[in-house]
């Protein structure tokens, strides 16, 4: 995500950066760096203009030219105006109510804007909180709407409402929303039918399901590739049915960050979530801190964090910490950590977060191939081979390159590694300093 606009500014920082003093010309010729580089983007250009002229004026000031590391306040100035163009430091939480009570979240968008797939990742994000969640099958245009949120629902193991046969999208919220009161259901998240375009036919019936089901959120879905046009539909919508924030969808896959970049100042709604993924965990928290961090080439380590703390909880991190530290950490403790580092999601997402690896590291360097051989020669190997690596002589060998499809070099390649690894883990995990930065890490 934002791969091209992040190259660009990554190389403007860098320039500023290196100097030891900056004149004026320096600062205009790096902002009208900056102004090319989000027009390209694909920004909005009355969001451009108002970006650059707000980051000259404050990067012109005596605090900059005359400061000792200007550089680095040209840098803050510009991140600065990045998160405020994101949306600053704004609460972008769902406004739900308690438990006590029924919450309806009502999605809307065109039709491919990504809305059944956002509406069950969102129903297993706020089931993972401890929710209880409803989906309303509330698309009754798109062929096969429903039985795809059916089997979205499913897997996310939260209950779909539907009505077999019924035409109207506000009957189907209303009834819902009377069964998830009944039921006890605190969260009831209902999809409405998209559109190939708009039209008043899709505005009118949104608004009834939205007069009926009275919802305490809005969410305008987006697919964050359409760019522009992902703004202008936003402000359509807007206008007609009222939005309380938005999702964008498919940013793993946006490049340019024109829509994200555009649509808080345009639309003056939040971002509240988006889509990193093809996978039902593949919905985050918006937060404009972090994106502007990614922007500027700075990584986003706290994000990092949080992706390695949910798959740990204490007990499992505690007990892997004493494995390393008492030099027990066997081969099945090391695949399921490789597998672990799968669910943080793809390299190229985990590159982003650490700071000056995009651009620097590739995924090549990471030898991502030697890792998957790995998980597979491990994987051929039984139970006890995986906790006493010791015994795996000669022909075991031989059989496990054989069912990992390897060669018994590798093999001896992976074995003489993991020993290696061990040594380390275990003067690392003594040492009282990296015992405490590894605990913060995993949240302990």
């Amino acid at each position: 995500m934002f791969d091209s606009i992040a190259g660009k500014f990554t190389g403007i920082m860098r320039t500023l950066s290196g100097k030891g003093k900056i004149s004026e010309k320096n600062v205009r010729d790096a902002v009208e760096e900056i102004k090319e580089a989000l027009l390209d983007a694909d920004v909005n250009l009355r969001v451009v203009r108002r970006f650059v002229n707000s980051t000259l004026d404050e990067a012109l000031g005596e605090k900059v030219l005359s400061s000792v590391d200007p550089g680095q306040q040209f840098t803050k100035i510009v991140y600065d105006k990045m998160v405020e163009l994101l949306g600053g430091t704004e609460n972008t939480a769902l406004r739900l109510k308690g438990k006590d009570a029924t919450s309806i979240i009502l999605l809307m968008g065109l039709q491919g804007s990504g809305k059944t797939t956002a509406a069950h990742k969102l129903a297993w994000k706020l089931k993972k909180e401890g929710r209880r969640v409803m989906l309303v099958a509330a698309d009754l245009v798109r062929p096969a709407a429903i039985t795809q949120l059916e089997v979205l629902g499913e897997k996310a193991g939260v209950p779909v409402f539907t009505i077999p046969g019924e035409k109207d999208p506000a009957k189907v919220a209303e009834q819902a929303i009377s069964k998830a009161r009944h039921d006890l259901i605190d969260t009831v998240i209902i999809d409405t039918s998209g559109r190939m375009h708009l039209d008043e036919a899709l505005m009118e019936e949104i608004q009834r399901v939205a007069k009926v089901s009275r919802p305490d959120e809005t969410l305008f879905v987006a697919d964050a590739m359409t760019g522009q046009s992902a703004v202008d539909i936003a402000k359509e919508f807007e206008e007609k049915v009222g939005i309380s924030g938005v999702i964008l969808t498919k940013f793993d896959s946006d490049t340019r960050g024109g829509a994200a970049l555009s649509l808080r100042s345009v639309v003056g709604k939040p971002i509240k979530f988006i889509g990193t993924g093809e996978k039902m965990e593949d919905l985050e928290v918006f937060h404009p801190e972090r994106i502007a961090t990614r922007i500027l080439g700075m990584g986003d380590i706290v994000s990092l964090v949080e992706k390695a703390q949910e798959q740990y909880d204490q007990a499992e991190a505690e007990r892997l910490q004493k494995k390393m530290a008492k030099n027990t950490f066997d081969l099945q403790d090391y695949l399921e950590q490789l597998e672990k580092m799968d669910k943080m999601g793809s390299a190229d997402k985990l590159l982003e977060m650490i700071p000056g690896a995009k651009g620097n590291i590739s995924e090549e360097d990471l030898h991502l191939e030697e890792l998957e051989k790995e998980k597979a020669i491990i994987r051929s190997m039984t139970r006890f081979e995986r906790s006493n690596y010791r015994i795996i002589g000669p022909s075991r060998r031989k059989r496990i390159a054989r069912g990992s499809g390897t060669s018994v070099a590798e093999v001896n390649r992976l074995l003489k590694k993991f020993e290696k690894s061990r040594l380390m883990m275990k003067k690392v995990m003594t040492n009282s300093k990296y015992q405490a930065a590894f605990q913060k890490m995993m949240g302990m």
